[in-house]
């Protein structure tokens, strides 16, 4: 049986093909206000005397022209609540390219330095797809300037250095999360629900993750994720971030008591890791384990087996679709009659998205931001907290690879 489940619509309504805001901006010259139906009968309500203003769109500065920051400001010109204020490169003309080049408005404002980024009283927050050897500085730079912040990942090469980001952050009262995408796409909420559905799954007992990809020769010579003084973490804190992330999930983000790297990582000449993984162990008695590598072929997999079901996803990072993501869940099943087969078939899934998932991230980035921003609201805590968590598994593989393979006690 497939199911197929739609994300729940929200009040910015559908979005041109021609331009990402252009259907919007017409819909708000003839109707005042919009409102999201609580029922299928619902009225639209069209009356300005009553319309709220919608809230300003969070203005938002691009610091870094990587390739990710392509994906993420192509993101942000679909979300309403999002305004590409200003980009900012070490040079002004890759800056401009970078602006030209991603289709970001004409009034953009472009920065030759990442300090001149800081310094624009027009920028709300701050996108920072940098190496990773440069978030520490510059994070905490952005947070004590007051600007929201929205991190790549890993956050920092260490835990110990990711306390000082977060602290900033806190003292500045801004608002901190990583770019973990698939975090925020729906298909997460919904086997989230199932999850935590004892009838369904039971009690978590096993998680396994597995994120790779065939890295080509340029790649493992130039890429900044295989760089000491850059990205020192290597695989480990690329996709191996996403493995320990998937397996935090999984347990509600519950630590381990110890974790234990696999024997024979791989690693490049200069020591920076392009294959590993790890057994993570639990004092219930619930085991995980993952592998992550730049040098086999694109894989995605997350499972999660519990005492009554498993669900299994074949695309956690990536979907292989933008707008429907499909995962599996198998409950209560056994084997079918002289063991010829399994009964009940495990149940298919898909969950469909209008936007894409870095899109819905930008989002609810933007809206926590606008709650802070206009009404006062305090950050959100949970972000900081699933991002120090992950940081601390990622240091306790680190330090097991580094340690001859010992079990390493993880701390809380």
């Amino acid at each position: 049986m497939e199911m197929v489940l739609a994300a729940a619509a929200n009040c910015t309504g559908a979005l041109s093909s021609n331009h990402p805001k252009t259907f919007l901006k017409s819909r708000r010259s003839s109707l005042q206000m919009r409102a999201c139906r609580s029922g299928p009968d619902a009225p639209l309500a069209v009356s300005s005397a009553a319309a709220p203003e919608e809230p300003r769109p969070v203005r938002l500065g691009i610091m870094g022209c990587g390739s990710i920051a392509r994906k993420v400001a192509r993101s942000m010109l679909l979300v309403p609540a999002a305004d590409v204020a200003a980009v900012a490169s070490r040079s002004e003309g890759k800056a401009r390219l970078f602006a030209a080049d991603n289709g970001l408005r004409s009034g953009t404002r472009i920065h030759g330095s990442y300090e001149a980024l800081l310094d624009d009283p027009d920028v709300d927050a701050v996108y920072m797809p940098l190496p990773t050897s440069l978030h520490v500085k510059w994070a905490t730079a952005a947070a004590e300037r007051g600007k929201h912040l929205l991190l790549e990942k890993p956050t920092a090469p260490c835990a110990a250095d990711l306390e000082p980001i977060l602290a900033a952050c806190e003292a500045n009262g801004v608002q901190f999360m990583d770019s973990t995408m698939w975090m925020h796409h729906p298909r997460t909420a919904k086997m989230r629900q199932l999850v935590a559905d004892q009838d369904t799954i039971g009690d978590v007992r096993f998680i396994n993750t597995m994120v790779s990809f065939l890295a080509n020769e340029d790649f493992l010579q130039n890429d900044i994720r295989v760089k000491p003084d850059l990205d020192g973490l290597g695989v480990l804190g690329d996709i191996g971030w996403y493995c320990i992330r998937g397996i935090l999930w999984a347990v509600d983000y519950e630590l381990p008591k110890n974790v234990v790297a696999l024997h024979h990582p791989v690693k490049n000449q200069a020591g920076v890791l392009l294959a590993c993984g790890a057994s993570l162990y639990w004092a219930d008695g619930k085991v995980a384990t993952f592998h992550c590598s730049f040098l086999t072929n694109l894989t995605m997999d997350l499972t999660v087996v519990g005492t009554n079901g498993t669900i299994h996803v074949t695309d956690l990072v990536i979907p292989y679709e933008e707008k429907s993501a499909p995962f599996s869940v198998a409950s209560k099943t056994n084997f079918a009659e002289l063991s010829t087969g399994w009964d009940p078939h495990p149940s298919k899934h898909v969950v469909t998205t209008d936007l894409p998932q870095e899109g819905l991230m930008v989002q609810e980035f933007c809206r926590l931001v606008q709650g802070i921003r206009d009404a006062g609201v305090k950050p959100e805590g949970k972000w900081p907290g699933i991002t120090r968590k992950t940081q601390i598994v990622v240091d306790a593989v680190k330090a097991s690879i580094d340690n001859g393979f010992e079990s390493v006690d993880v701390a809380s």
